[in-house]
């Protein structure tokens, strides 16, 4: 186990052996790289403010809880348990939020649970679609933000109905 603790330092040493080797000069590369770094950071940040701010204001609302309730049936239909539709609501949103949902299933209802073992195996099987479209968005032309966000959200939705089955016959 300790060995996995060595993978990160080689390959910076590595990186850096193949650098010196093709004379490159690290430090300057890395301080180059920064500089274009900073334009990108100002670029993205409107996009982030957006979705903390549109995340916040989804949760403080209210709406989160309405439109959970909302969607139960349709959710309960498809196999996925009641208790975890928050989590894949909030999930495209906000990693965090989600992290912290899940960490209040699995106090509630214990890691061995069918529901924790759904919410385990959906949080992991989806990503914070809008966190990063936004992120990706912010750098390219291309301006297709929707189709994306609308594959990512179907993509997610079939692999937590599919995650919510295969828990169910485990």
């Amino acid at each position: 186990m300790q060995y996995f603790a060595l993978i990160v330092p080689l390959l910076f040493l590595g990186v850096f052996l193949f650098a010196a080797a093709k004379r490159v000069k690290v430090y300057d590369a890395f301080t180059e790289g920064v500089k274009g770094a900073i334009p990108l950071i100002l670029n993205i940040f409107p996009y982030m403010a957006a979705i903390f701010m549109l995340t916040a204001l989804f949760e403080e609302s209210g709406l989160s809880a309405k439109l959970c309730d909302f969607l139960a049936p349709a959710f309960e239909f498809a196999g996925i348990p009641r208790e975890i539709i928050k989590l894949l609501i909030i999930k495209p949103f906000s990693g965090s939020g989600a992290t912290a949902l899940l960490s209040e299933l699995l106090e509630t209802y214990g890691a061995d649970s069918y529901i924790c073992r759904c919410a385990a195996v959906c949080y992991g099987s989806s990503e914070t679609v809008f966190y990063i479209g936004a992120v990706y968005f912010a750098t390219v032309r291309e301006r297709r933000f929707a189709a994306a966000v609308v594959i990512s959200l179907a993509a997610a939705l079939a692999a937590a109905v599919l995650g919510c089955f295969l828990c169910r016959i485990m």
